[in-house]
């Protein structure tokens, strides 16, 4: 795969992968490096031309982009133009550092390191924009250009860039670096020791499908440079799956020292991160796919973070629904509220999709702050995507489609671009410079592969270096402290005074070592409920706010926390719905309920009646005997319905045809399934479910016909609900009607007779990355 002439280079390093393979181990072909793809002859592509002339065609006449589609179907043209080279705009660099790599063919946005590698052989290339040559960084005929190269990070002097790169099936994506002249590369990260254990345990690429091409190896992916040397990156370390899929894998932010050392994890996310890249504050900004009692395609949005992993906030779109996905978020040159992202389906493809800008001083609970600068392509539902075809909209997976935008000012971009082949074609994405009029100029194309990244090989100014915040002693302790200035604000429709404690809730990420390997299996997305809710949830105890709405408390570091706000009967009023990885030792503050990091501090004389105290300590719910403990329906709910419900409710009396009594069912309980039907949840294994934000109120206890009835009184009781057990089952209805409070033991009824059936769990059960019981046992 030349083009140009090659660069020769010294390589200073020898590639470290996974030991070698036993001479009878069965996957002992996977560790060589595949044969060369070679791609098919040149499709032809389908302009809108060919769309448009096929028969039937039923075109949306609906307008999502105001004047600017108006205009253009006034015109009857396609408001996108290719101009020839001699036309393009003077450019402020001379020559583009770009990846060469076949097109992912991936089943979703987060999976190309999963089922979107088969077609190997690629580089890292220079163009010289003034000659047109072409220098590979590394000699076609080595094991490094035949391997898949990732993405990269340029250094802030331009003289190296660290990169990610795949050698063969079986092998992870792992961290480089090497002299932007070819030289001194160097390897930053490599398989863990157990990584032969590890795949023996969980491949099951011998099953087919997304499975094929992925063997549970660990990859390391993504790096960028932070102002003080450091590289962030996104890893599969953690062994965390998808909650929303079966086998499939989710990695989370990294970072490590400049020559790979003290590794270390800043996130706990329960889901996919992905495409860290320094911000012009020196912040980190990435993608973070998140539901928290949301459907689970609709938010994935750009976050930022302190270089020590503190502070993470969100920059934009945690309750923006589309685009489904926001990836590769870069700040514009000259302008610090802006920034330039992607937007891309859910799936079917590699992160692929269409080019908008982001004006952070406007409202981010809106649409308001996107301008989609290449708005003929658009996501208004999953799967694929909308073309604009001069007189309306059709869905097709084809060109024009857009990655990797380079922002060079707020109106001029490189992009990799597909003019009109299929999303995933090998060969179809060439390097093009694009302007926010529609306007495109080739730079560079390829026959042999697709180009990816450009980015100009040039010096930028290194952001300022953010210092750490972190108390070595309160980090020790494994916390941190948060402070509430009032929860009111920003709380519509709840009064002043009206939230009396604040409920501390954990999600937890679930570990690949749950996976169901017996039949008959309960299916990994609906391990812990039906649908409502696809993770467990641990409660970490309540603590008050005083009647000025503050609160000053400690919170567990390194977790998935979130905050419910509740009243004097420890009803939800109100949920965070989404989640912050506080680390150990971090302090932080927030305005109120639902602010928005534009927000100031409310102007108030003196400090709050909270900030006067030390923070405390979260407390036990009435009836809890600790403050932290799975949220389980056997152990919390089902009590009181055996109490106080069933001699009502169940055997030959059902009042009102309701059934509470705990017999157990296929995967749950009678009672639960019954009680389901009364309770107001967000189902998360819902495509867009909840992903606005909802007001006070709108889900919960406030929502839900059980608590309204349980507040009214049952005409069978003769006494009031104790208060314990009234909090036992508001609580269950806020935590998203859950009914097992960990990922561990066998679920299906078949199974009622194996000692690991329906275990109930401990809280050191529920936060477990390896079965409570020994493997062979489970």
């Amino acid at each position: 795969m030349v083009m140009g002439s090659v660069m020769v280079t010294l390589l200073t390093c020898v590639v470290e992968t996974c030991a070698a393979p036993e001479a009878d181990d069965p996957l002992a072909r996977f560790y060589k490096q595949p044969a060369r793809f070679n791609p098919p002859r040149r499709p032809e592509g389908r302009p809108a031309k060919w769309f448009l002339e096929k028969k039937k065609l039923k075109l949306d006449t609906r307008v999502y982009h105001g004047r600017r589609e108006k205009r253009a179907k006034a015109s009857g043209s396609l408001p996108y133009r290719y101009r020839d080279t001699a036309s393009r705009p003077r450019l402020p660099l001379k020559k583009i550092l770009f990846v060469k790599r076949f097109t992912y063919h991936s089943s979703h946005f987060y999976t190309d390191f999963l089922d979107g590698c088969s077609r190997y052989g690629g580089n890292i290339s220079i163009l010289d924009l003034k000659t047109g040559r072409v220098e590979d960084l590394f000699p076609e005929d080595g094991e490094m250009a035949g391997g898949i190269f990732g993405r990269f990070t340029l250094s802030f002097d331009a003289t190296k860039l660290v990169f990610d790169w795949k050698k063969a099936p079986i092998e992870g994506f792992r961290i480089f670096e090497v002299n932007t002249d070819g030289s001194k590369l160097r390897q930053l990260t490599f398989p863990p020791a157990d990584e032969k254990k590890r795949i023996a345990r969980y491949t099951r690429h011998t099953h087919g499908g997304n499975q094929r091409n992925y063997f549970h190896q660990t990859d390391d992916m993504h790096p960028c440079y932070a102002p003080d040397g450091s590289i962030f990156f996104t890893s599969t370390r953690p062994q965390h799956g998808v909650l929303c899929g079966t086998y499939l894998t989710a990695p989370v932010i990294h970072k490590i020292g400049a020559d790979g050392s003290n590794m270390q994890k800043l996130t706990n996310s329960a889901v996919s991160e992905f495409s860290p890249a320094v911000m012009p504050d020196g912040w980190i900004t990435y993608s973070r796919w998140e539901y928290v009692d949301k459907g689970q395609l609709g938010i994935k949005c750009i976050w930022a973070m302190k270089p020590d992993g503190s502070g993470s906030r969100e920059i934009y779109g945690n309750d923006i629904p589309f685009p489904p996905t926001m990836l590769h978020g870069r700040s514009i040159p000259g302008n610090p509220n802006k920034l330039v992202m992607l937007g891309t389906p859910h799936f079917p493809q590699s992160g692929i999709g269409t080019v908008i800008t982001v004006d952070t001083t406007k409202s981010i609970r809106t649409r308001d702050p996107m301008h989609f600068v290449t708005w003929w392509v658009d996501i208004r539902q999953e799967p694929g995507w909308n073309h604009f075809l001069g007189r309306g909209w059709i869905r097709h997976h084809h060109g024009p489609l857009y990655m990797d935008p380079h922002p060079l000012s707020e109106e001029l971009f490189l992009v990799s671009h597909n003019r009109d082949r299929a999303w995933n074609d090998p060969t179809a994405y060439e390097l093009m410079v694009l302007d926010d009029s529609g306007n495109h100029w080739p730079i560079l194309a390829s026959d042999a592969c697709s180009l990816w990244q450009p980015t100009p090989l040039v010096a930028r100014k290194r952001p300022p270096v953010v210092p750490g915040t972190l108390e070595p002693e309160l980090a020790k302790k494994g916390l941190a402290v948060c402070y509430v200035q009032d929860v009111h604000y920003g709380m519509e429709g709840v009064k002043a005074g009206e939230v009396k404690y604040i409920r501390i809730l954990e999600q937890l990420p679930r570990p690949w070592s749950c996976r169901r390997l017996w039949t008959p299996a309960q299916n990994l997305v609906s391990l812990v409920s039906p649908r409502s809710a696809l993770a467990a949830k641990v409660l970490r105890g309540v603590v008050p706010v005083e009647d000025d709405g503050s609160a000053h408390f400690y919170v567990p570091a390194g977790r998935n926390i979130y905050f419910q706000a509740l009243d004097e009967k420890y009803r939800e009023l109100q949920r965070e719905r989404t989640y912050v990885n506080y680390m150990p030792g971090e302090r932080r503050g927030c305005v109120g309920c639902h602010e928005t990091p534009q927000d100031a501090p409310l102007s108030r004389p003196g400090q709050t009646k909270a900030l006067k105290k030390p923070p405390v300590h979260p407390q036990p719910q009435p009836g809890d005997k600790t403050a932290a403990r799975p949220i389980h329906f056997v152990t919390d709910v089902q009590p009181v319905l055996d109490r106080h419900c069933v001699k009502c409710h169940g055997g030959k009396r059902k009042m009102a045809g309701i059934d509470l009594r705990g017999e157990l069912t296929r995967s749950f309980s009678r009672s639960y399934e019954t009680l389901l039907r009364h309770v107001k949840t967000i189902d998360e294994g819902s495509d867009f479910g909840g992903s606005e934000y909802l007001p006070a109120k709108s889900i919960g206890s406030h929502a839900s016909r059980l608590i309204e009835q349980l507040d009214k009184g049952c005409t069978g009781m003769d006494h009031k609900l104790p208060l314990a057990d009234y909090v036992k089952i508001a609580t269950w209805v806020d935590a998203n009607a859950v009914y097992y409070g960990s990922y561990w033991g066998r679920i299906r009824i078949e199974h009622r007779n194996h000692p690991n059936f329906r275990p109930v769990p401990t809280l050191k059960d529920a936060l477990a990355t390896e079965p409570p019981i020994p493997w062979a046992k489970r």
